[in-house]
């Protein structure tokens, strides 16, 4: 039998899902992807690369935070109980990814399993290894959300990055296209038309931490 991803809430029960209309707020779950094991870095887990005397996994909880989101979940898979020795995840629920070598894919599709049935209305994905992306750029493409607009992302000078927002609605048909290192690249291209971009080149910075020329963003 396959491993399955195991999940550990280290805050209350979120809470159930609040209408989107009438003047309610919706409920934007914060999805960070931090398992990546950094193989173009040695082999050294991104979750734990030193941002500011912190791990980056931290900084990246606090964004999602910051930027509106609640709950936030966070998908770990290398090093993972170094990871949860090491850094802060206090208040953030917490699934591990035994299959996180697959890719990128496997992650996501752990984490949208893990919302499951919590009530929010949509999910906004961060990734662990893009500093540059600020608490803005999430209350912006957070904000985006309405009924009728479940997918949303941040666009930089018109390209489409991250964070990504997906609409309740919209979490199994992108689990089930979340395959390899592609996460939901196809699940996108294939709904390009429908995608909502935020520009977010002013108050954000879409690099990537992918190799050891990359770790001069880290302070």
């Amino acid at each position: 039998m396959a491993d399955t991803p195991h999940t550990l809430s280290t805050s209350a029960a979120p809470q159930s899902s609040r209408p989107s209309d009438g003047g309610q707020q919706p409920v934007i779950a914060g999805l960070l992807l931090a398992a990546g094991g950094g193989r173009r870095l040695g082999g050294r887990p991104k979750a734990l690369l030193e941002h500011r005397g912190r791990p980056l996994v931290e900084h990246a909880l606090r964004t999602l935070r910051d930027g509106g989101c609640g709950p936030v979940h966070v998908v770990l898979g290398a090093a993972a109980e170094t990871v949860q020795a090491r850094a802060d995840l206090s208040g953030c629920v917490v699934t591990v990814n035994p299959q996180w070598p697959e890719g990128m894919g496997s992650s996501l599709r752990a984490g949208l399993g893990a919302l499951a049935g919590t009530g929010a209305d949509a999910a906004l994905v961060l990734l662990v290894d893009q500093p540059g992306i600020g608490a803005q750029a999430v209350a912006r493409v957070r904000s985006a959300y309405r009924s009728r607009v479940s997918l949303a992302a941040a666009s930089y000078d018109g390209e489409r990055g991250h964070p990504v927002l997906f609409g309740a609605d919209r979490w199994a048909d992108v689990a089930a296209g979340a395959v390899g290192d592609q996460g939901a690249r196809t699940y996108l291209r294939t709904h390009r038309d429908a995608i909502t971009l935020v520009e977010c080149s002013d108050v954000a910075e879409a690099y990537d931490i992918d190799t050891a020329e990359d770790l001069t963003h880290l302070e």
